[in-house]
């Protein structure tokens, strides 16, 4: 995956024994969540409404590619990269690192972005206060 996107937010997580499957590592279907929390915190941070507004981000689309295993105890570093504003739209690419190796990329992931009106859900512009901070 190329980054072309800019850095627009980044968080640590904590791993939990939860996390780990019969394998002894984390579960893949736990990396989605891992991207799901970043994003969410992510798009707080830019100012978008997730529960109050009319008009709001929905995912189309997500996908990750698992490169080294994570294990408890440890954290996960997640790098949020913002890129291809559309008219509704924005695409997402994540870089997850473990604490205790951060530079060796442990995993890759992406999603799409839509804002749609809740009543209608249909697409609708993307907010300009969001389109701003990803093209600045």
């Amino acid at each position: 995956m190329s980054n072309n996107g800019k850095l627009m937010y980044s968080c640590t997580l904590p791993l939990r024994w939860g996390d780990m499957d019969a394998y002894g590592h984390v579960n893949n279907a736990t990396y989605i969540r891992y991207l799901e929390e970043a994003r969410v915190q992510m798009l707080a941070a830019m100012g978008a409404g997730l529960q109050t507004e009319t008009r709001a981000p929905v995912i189309v689309n997500v996908g990750c590619t698992f490169l080294r295993q994570l294990t408890y105890p440890d954290a996960v570093r997640i790098d949020c990269y913002a890129s291809a504003p559309g008219r509704s739209s924005f695409m997402i690419e994540y870089c997850l690192y473990a604490e205790s190796d951060p530079a060796a990329l442990a995993g890759e992931g992406y999603s799409k972005v839509v804002w749609i009106d809740r009543e209608t859900n249909r697409s609708v512009p993307l907010p300009e206060a969001i389109r701003s901070q990803i093209k600045a």
